[in-house]
């Protein structure tokens, strides 16, 4: 299932270039993408799965990241259900930035 057409190629590529991806996920699209993503993954987080273990849903994690592969944003076959803790770690990188709290109570 795809359902990128060549204007919301472009638009993509747009909203990546004036840094404002997360306007993507407002999309119609993505929302079909990602509810038929919940459905096939039962909810469940697949990176626990393989692990043996059950997370419940967190995150449709697209597989190939969207800024860099704007053409394969909406696939189904490209994104994921995972759990909060996985995709986190599969993006330590949103967390960078944020400073750290520390104070003489931690010492």
């Amino acid at each position: 299932m795809d359902l990128m057409t060549p204007t919301r190629l472009r638009d993509l590529k747009k909203l990546i270039a004036e840094d404002r991806v997360p306007k993507f996920y407002t999309w119609k699209e993505y929302r079909i993408v990602r509810s038929r993503a919940k459905v096939r993954d039962n909810h469940e987080c697949q990176h626990c799965k393989r692990e043996g273990k059950y997370g419940n849903y967190g995150a449709c994690h697209h597989k190939l990241e969207v800024r860099e592969h704007p053409d394969k944003a909406l696939l189904l076959s490209n994104v994921e259900i995972v759990c909060k803790m996985h995709h986190n770690k599969l993006h330590p990188e949103k967390f960078s930035n944020k400073p750290s709290f520390t104070n003489d109570e931690w010492f």
